[in-house]
């Protein structure tokens, strides 16, 4: 039986390290998972008054919430910006979060990794994803943590990981969530 990954990278930079640690890491998964990328540059600004009227509602809310939910697992994947999570990704979060009666993330396992250019691997971000993930259900593997510090020089754009110990340390990540998240 086919198991499915979804990534959701919290960048919308087309050539954002994130975007290219998420191929990076499709590659570590066996056959039987499913890996898809999830959509969250085409998500309007979340306003619940859209959730009201479905009239009004965005077909990309209902697309994002219908994928998030067809996932049995997800990986979240960002940069860190200004000590947080990018616009974007907590614009997801939020569209994910309603109807409150059927939360997509609800019961999700889910991978965390941050990345920055500095020093300190995106910790802000991870920790606040982790705090909003837990309000909606979503069940964050505790360990490893994944903060991946001076990104440039790591991998690259079209990614390609430029270090040995890095990619022993993402499929030892990789094998622990499938672990982790029952999937294998």
């Amino acid at each position: 039986m086919v198991k499915r990954i979804g990534i959701i990278v919290g960048s919308v930079r087309e050539k954002s390290y994130s975007k290219s640690l998420a191929k990076a890491i499709s590659g570590f998964f066996p056959e039987k998972i499913e890996i898809t990328t999830i959509r969250i540059d085409d998500l309007p600004l979340f306003n619940p008054d859209l959730d009201q009227d479905a009239s009004l509602r965005p077909d990309s809310y209902e697309r994002f919430r219908r994928e998030v939910k067809a996932q049995d697992a997800l990986i979240v994947i960002s940069p860190e910006y200004n000590r947080t999570i990018p616009a974007a990704l907590k614009n997801a979060i939020e569209v994910g979060s309603r109807p409150m009666t059927d939360i997509s993330f609800n019961g999700k396992p889910t991978l965390i990794i941050t990345q920055s250019a500095g020093s300190m691997g995106g910790f802000g971000a991870n920790h606040h994803l982790r705090q909003a993930l837990v309000f909606l259900n979503a069940i964050a593997m505790p360990q490893p943590e994944v903060y991946l510090s001076e990104i440039h020089n790591l991998i690259d754009k079209e990614g390609t990981i430029l270090r040995a110990d890095t990619e022993k340390f993402l499929r030892m990540v990789v094998k622990n969530f499938l672990g982790f998240a029952g999937l294998f």
